[in-house]
């Protein structure tokens, strides 16, 4: 088979729990770079706008700043998902650790 198919390629081995916490964690900050970034781009916009007078230009200011909030509030829930997915994986790993921990008492007492 492996003349007609060819060899498949070799798999990585998995992540494990912890390295999957700090990868998000990674991300989350990440995410908070680009809304700090967001946050500044919508203090400029507020500036311009004090400044000028009604009239389309600045309009146009208001509608660059919506956008920019726009796209602030959609980052910011998914850091705010990405920070739940973290806490759920660390407590998954809690239980695992715990689970591990019962398991060997439970083989100890069993040697006695």
């Amino acid at each position: 088979m492996q003349r007609l198919f060819g060899r498949g390629k070799p798999k990585d081995p998995a992540l494990s729990l912890a390295d999957c916490v700090t990868l998000i964690d990674s991300r989350v900050e990440s995410m908070d770079e680009k809304i700090s970034g967001f946050d500044v781009e919508l203090k400029k916009c507020l500036q311009q706008m004090q400044k000028m007078r009604d009239g389309p230009s600045k309009n146009l200011v208001k509608q660059k700043a919506m956008r920019v909030l726009r796209r602030k509030k959609m980052y910011e829930a998914q850091r705010d998902q990405l920070k739940q997915q973290s806490v759920n994986m660390k407590r998954a790993r809690d239980i695992i650790q715990a689970l591990k921990d019962t398991k060997t008492t439970k083989d100890r007492t069993k040697k006695i």
